[in-house]
């Protein structure tokens, strides 16, 4: 009975969540609110309500409680105690590769996501799909020369780690690092692709001189600690955003990473009246060149369609008319920053979306109304590898 109540407890769950928070949240009120759910109960009450919309939109066709089913039985690889219980027949096949268990099941994987005719060019339809049946993994970059540290806690935690490249950990994202290492200044928490949006510095000739970098969608500074470590510390920072409750955990990001000397300020980047405004300063010592800038790092605000297969829930309530609502937005912040760029200067055009409208087309409209010259472009596929799928664009400005 226990696990048919677990099944009852999902499906309430399901039909009174409208996705206007994380689901993570809503579960952690929703837990918070009936104390009567053991630490037990909560997680395999959440690994239900996350393996249902891992069936994105073809969550829509057959009884709620034969695709929660259905889709724990997908997203797991091994003996699972509900699945036993309910439905015993499918303990032979719980372990087998997941494309038979979709033959199985006789599942059409492309109705979970089904705008294909949306989606950028290099994206495989049905592999992309698929990654949605999979929990992605959690990956750290590790801070220079602070490898071994890393490593060495890591295995005195007894946690199972994977060393994709010389500064990049794969780890089950399930995974508790709070007791274990110092985030942000050993490591930080970043997707396997997202670190690579710098890639095309691997042969950029650094100068005497600090290069002067704007992050102008910084969010909490994710992508600034990989330019500042890219750079070897080498660089003149500006951060901007929208939001000052993220500004202040970028403030607590970057002591912690060692970044003390930056200009900041709080901008609508949407706004066409914008302005390049005074800015505020935070550890400097007389003046840093404002309002012109060598770099450039525009990682903008999108559909987020690359990360979705870790909160799934997101592509449950998509609806398709927001892609070129935040196209749309995207134009106008390019159209903002890119007056504030150095002839020669760098342009690096940035999102975590599967979408051409987000990715190709904005590219194109640089190139048309700015006239910058495209020195590379590229979709960074993650669904193939547990990871988040990004784009990336380099453009300098002749």
């Amino acid at each position: 009975m226990r696990y048919q109540s677990y099944l009852n407890t999902t499906g309430n769950i399901i039909e009174m969540y409208q996705g206007q928070e994380p689901l993570s949240i809503y579960l952690k009120k929703f837990f918070g609110a009936n104390k009567k759910y053991g630490s037990k109960d909560r997680k395999y009450i959440a690994s239900l309500c996350y393996a249902y919309f891992r069936f994105g939109k073809a969550a829509a066709d057959g009884p709620l409680e034969e695709n929660i089913l259905a889709a724990l039985f997908l997203s797991e690889s091994s003996h699972n105690e509900v699945i036993h219980f309910i439905r015993p027949e499918w303990d032979e096949w719980i372990a087998r590769p997941l494309e038979e268990k979709i033959a199985f099941l006789q599942l059409d994987v492309n109705k979970i996501f089904p705008y294909k005719q949306q989606l950028s060019a290099a994206v495989n339809h049905t592999s992309y799909c698929t990654s949605f049946l999979q929990q992605p993994k959690l990956f750290l970059r590790v801070r220079p020369n602070k490898k071994n540290i890393v490593v060495q806690k890591l295995q005195k935690a007894k946690i199972p780690l994977t060393l994709l490249e010389e500064d990049c950990i794969a780890l089950s994202n399930a995974t508790k690092l709070d007791d274990v290492i110092e985030t942000d200044r050993e490591a930080v928490i970043q997707d396997y692709n997202s670190q690579q949006v710098f890639n095309f510095l691997q042969h950029f000739t650094l100068e005497k001189n600090a290069v002067t970098a704007w992050d102008c969608c910084a969010a909490s500074g994710g992508k600034s600690i990989l330019l500042f470590d890219t750079l070897k510390r080498n660089v003149e920072l500006t951060v901007s955003d929208i939001r000052l409750t993220i500004l202040l955990n970028l403030h607590q990001r970057f002591n912690k990473a060692g970044i003390k000397n930056y200009n900041y300020f709080l901008a609508d980047l949407t706004d066409p009246a914008f302005k390049f405004p005074e800015l505020a300063t935070k550890g400097t010592q007389g003046t840093m060149p404002l309002g012109s800038y060598q770099m450039i790092v525009c990682d903008a605000p999108c559909t987020g369609s690359g990360t979705w297969s870790r909160t799934p829930e997101n592509l449950f309530y998509f609806k398709e008319t927001a892609i070129d609502d935040f196209a749309a937005r995207q134009q106008q912040i390019v159209s903002n920053v890119i007056p504030y760029l150095q002839t020669g200067g760098l342009l690096f055009y940035i999102t975590c979306s599967v979408f051409k409208k987000e990715n190709e087309d904005v590219a194109n409209f640089i190139k048309e109304k700015f006239h910058l010259q495209l020195l590379q472009m590229e979709l960074l596929k993650g669904y193939n590898i547990k990871a988040d799928s990004m784009f990336v664009a380099v453009f300098t400005k002749p």
